[in-house]
């Protein structure tokens, strides 16, 4: 298979290697590269090893015909124009996150990847990382008892609050989806300067992902079978909080996601609150705790291409995605509308949109 990578040094570069996706996968032959900055495409087809580079996207395809493509850009706001041409060349498509910028962008090339039956892979990757798949599984084999709620907090840095949940949020709203199913509706309460936001708050970022708003975000989902989610972002709880990700809170116990690109997991072993106070440890998860041990792990990639050959839907899919800005733009239609909002949403457009 004829395989290609969309990216745009400069305004943002390349998203987290997704230039080298096709590296030394047998089958697949990386034709070309393309790129708008000179410099920037000179370099990256040289290391990457793309026999020709273009500047423009649509002459790539035009020409090449790829029936692989990474869009590999972290400007959210040029995946939904250059996917749909990925899409309608005929090419399958893997695509940086976030997916879109608005929902109603992402139905738009679910519908079109469904009509022409190609396969999107979205790059949540933290989904299929070893330790998280671990811990699903110990999850679903009782470890914790049944799961009450979790509790979600993003990185909490200079990007505090919008920015940050849409770029490192998306990945959390991600696994709350992955562990306890598809949300049902949210609140939220959203800040910038320490006033509630309006619409006119937009504003956009140096990594364009869209209109963003806010520097402190609080937002409640509600989940099947009573489990309650809570994400948080507000940079002066960063040092309270320490290192962004997600805890599991569970009838028998207590588990935690310390996110990065290698995600770790944790199991909190507490005693019993007494007149001198409690203790908590967290300790790494034991993979010996998991009494059926998952299968060989494909990575995102390989299960994206074991996906198209055999006419399946990729772990990391379009859908799920999709889901992840879906619940960004409810986190804005609630705090705006200062009422519940349900899922899937009505209003498919970006909240924040003039």
């Amino acid at each position: 298979m004829k395989a290609a990578v969309i990216g745009h040094t400069g305004r943002g570069d390349y998203g987290h290697g997704l230039e080298d996706i096709f590296a030394n996968r047998p089958g697949i032959d990386l034709v070309a590269l393309a790129d708008p900055d000179p410099e920037g495409r000179a370099r990256t087809a040289s290391k990457i090893g793309a026999p020709r580079a273009y500047a423009d996207y649509r002459e790539l395809l035009t020409t090449e015909r790829p029936q692989l493509v990474s869009l590999a850009m972290r400007q959210a706001d040029q995946h939904h124009l250059i996917g749909l041409a990925v899409l309608r060349s005929g090419a399958h498509l893997y695509c940086e996150k976030p997916f879109t910028t608005t929902p109603a962008g992402a139905d738009e090339l679910l519908a079109v990847a469904r009509k022409q039956s190609l396969k999107i892979a979205v790059a949540h990757t933290m989904r299929m990382m070893p330790v998280v798949v671990r811990l699903k599984q110990a999850i679903a084999e009782g470890l914790l008892g049944e799961v009450v709620e979790l509790c979600a907090f993003g990185k909490q840095d200079a990007r505090a609050g919008g920015e940050d949940m849409m770029v490192l949020g998306s990945h959390l709203f991600d696994l709350m989806r992955l562990f306890v199913g598809d949300p049902l509706w949210c609140t939220a309460h959203v800040q910038w300067q320490g006033r509630d936001i309006s619409r006119t708050d937009g504003r956009l970022v140096k990594d364009n992902v869209g209109l963003v708003a806010g520097d402190e975000v609080f937002a409640q989902f509600a989940f099947a079978k009573g489990v309650n989610a809570t994400f948080t972002s507000a940079g002066e709880l960063r040092e309270t909080v320490g290192h962004w990700g997600i805890e599991f809170l569970g009838s028998k116990g207590a588990a935690r996601i310390n996110c990065d690109i290698e995600p770790s997991v944790f199991l909190r072993r507490t005693t019993p609150w007494k007149s001198d106070g409690k203790t908590d440890l967290w300790e790494p998860l034991d993979a010996a705790v998991v009494k059926s041990p998952p299968a060989p792990d494909p990575g995102p990639v390989g299960d994206w291409l074991e996906a198209i050959e055999r006419d399946r839907e990729p772990e990391c899919s379009g859908r799920n995605g999709a889901w992840a800005v879906e619940m960004v733009m409810g986190v804005y239609q609630a705090a705006l509308s200062g009422r519940r909002v349900s899922f899937p949403l009505v209003v498919r457009t970006h909240p924040l949109a003039p």
